[in-house]
């Protein structure tokens, strides 16, 4: 949730409705091994809805506190979260799933009933643009020495 809100203040709240969701609907779970794809499922649903509908929770950065993990936006102070945060969301969504939870184009189509093209695209255009932005990070081979 954090990568994907790129705010602790936020991705906390969206964890916290994810939950009470799955609170609300664990006897719907029949078989107990699922529980983890089912629990993920429910988190990027949660995710999901919330990017879709722009709820007042996406101001939720006013109010984090100082140890928030928004950084400066220009030079080199720029980290990935930051960084990821400057993505749309479902650009920042598919690269998530895809780096972070290491999962399968054809795993993000199923849990996020976006196109297989879609998904292929948004990585691949979410990816240049990400590498774009943390450029700075690059080091030279005079720098090295």
């Amino acid at each position: 949730m954090r990568r994907c809100s790129g705010d602790a203040t936020l991705a906390d709240d969206l964890s916290q409705q994810a939950f009470m969701q799955a609170w609300k609907s664990i006897r719907q779970l029949h078989d107990i091994e699922r529980f983890g794809p089912w629990l993920k499922r429910l988190a990027i649903n949660t995710w999901l809805q919330h990017a879709r509908r722009q709820d007042p929770l996406r101001m939720a950065d006013e109010h984090a506190d100082a140890d928030s993990t928004h950084t400066d936006q220009t030079g080199v102070g720029m980290d990935l979260d930051a960084a990821l945060a400057t993505l749309p969301h479902d650009v920042r969504l598919c690269i998530v799933l895809c780096y972070h939870e290491r999962m399968t184009h054809t795993e993000i189509e199923s849990f996020t009933g976006m196109r297989l093209g879609t998904i292929k695209s948004h990585i691949r255009r979410g990816t240049k643009r990400l590498q774009e932005t943390l450029a700075a990070y690059a080091t030279t081979p005079e720098e090295t020495r």
